[in-house]
């Protein structure tokens, strides 16, 4: 298997990942803060990557080397979580979920300006085609509820949670200086948890979590073992093995493995007519893993 063809399994498994976070989040965003909930997920996530740097890896001495880079790789990443908190807490989820879909190509702009990236036609058609297909399945295939589709504050705050997560995605294979991915996911991790903890420690404080119910315990764990240290990993793994606009591409089946994720919870599956959404983002993915030109292979830029 090429390098190419591992990182798009990584980054299928990070959508499939990625979607249970959606169906359980939904569960306790009323029981906990934003940032007390990100920064714990941050703090869980970092202990269990670090025990796996140390036992597989190591921590060579150049991943000590500018920490600058992981504040801003943390501080991007930790608004994104941050900001869909906050956005969620007015906006409803299904004009949330429409504003994710702009992540992939805000990151193939982000992709040209920060790595002079190029989105050729091929990836162009593959990333419309996925947002035509996610659209498809966020709105369940009912035009009216896309007709009725209003910008409101909450997802205003959203949108520049997108744009950071967009830029992260570029930003990895730009400040990499050869580490492995479970190594600099360790540091984005560690600085990420220390800006939260230092910009919402009231929040953190005043969260009482000895009395915390079941779910958020289970969704916390979730969110921080799954959602955070195993996608923190195959994203940056990914990322040092393709272009930004297709990493961020498989945001388009998120829609597709929530509703996976509804049925198996006891939810009402989907009519018909919203799968042929979900048939337009594998048309996508199959777009994006055929081969394409130096572009897509873009070496890691040493500083």
């Amino acid at each position: 298997m090429t390098p190419q063809a591992r990182g798009h399994l990584a980054m299928l498994t990070f959508s499939a990942l990625v979607a249970g976070s959606f169906s359980l989040g939904s569960m306790v965003a009323n029981e906990i803060a934003p940032s007390a909930i990100t920064a714990a997920r941050f703090a869980i996530a970092a202990v269990v990557i670090g025990l796996a740097a140390l036992i597989t890896t190591g921590i060579p001495r150049s991943a000590t080397q500018a920490p600058w880079r992981y504040l801003v790789l943390g501080g991007l990443f930790g608004s994104y979580f941050v900001l869909m908190f906050y956005g969620l807490k007015t906006a409803p989820p299904v004009s949330a979920a429409a504003v994710f879909t702009l992540t992939p190509v805000m990151s193939a702009l982000a992709g040209w300006l920060l790595l002079r990236q190029i989105t050729t036609p091929r990836m162009a058609l593959a990333l419309t085609v996925g947002a035509v297909g996610a659209l498809w399945v966020i709105f369940r295939a009912d035009w009216q509820a896309f007709q009725v589709f209003e910008i409101g504050g909450g997802e205003i705050i959203y949108f520049w949670g997108c744009a950071a997560h967009a830029i992260y995605t570029p930003m990895v294979r730009r400040l990499n200086r050869g580490e492995p991915a479970v190594v600099f996911t360790l540091g984005t991790l560690v600085a990420g948890c220390l800006i939260l903890t230092l910009w919402g420690w009231s929040d953190i404080r005043a969260t009482n979590w000895a009395n915390l119910p079941g779910i958020v315990w289970v969704t916390l764990l979730y969110i921080a073992l799954f959602a955070t240290a195993a996608s923190f990993v195959l994203v940056q793994y990914s990322a040092l093995r393709l272009p930004a606009a297709k990493v961020m591409a498989y945001t388009y089946l998120t829609p597709s493995w929530v509703i996976l994720w509804e049925i198996a919870l006891g939810r009402p599956a989907p009519t018909a007519l919203v799968l042929v959404g979900a048939a337009l983002t594998a048309v996508a993915l199959l777009l994006l893993l055929k081969g394409e030109d130096a572009p897509a292979n873009t070496p890691v830029r040493s500083n």
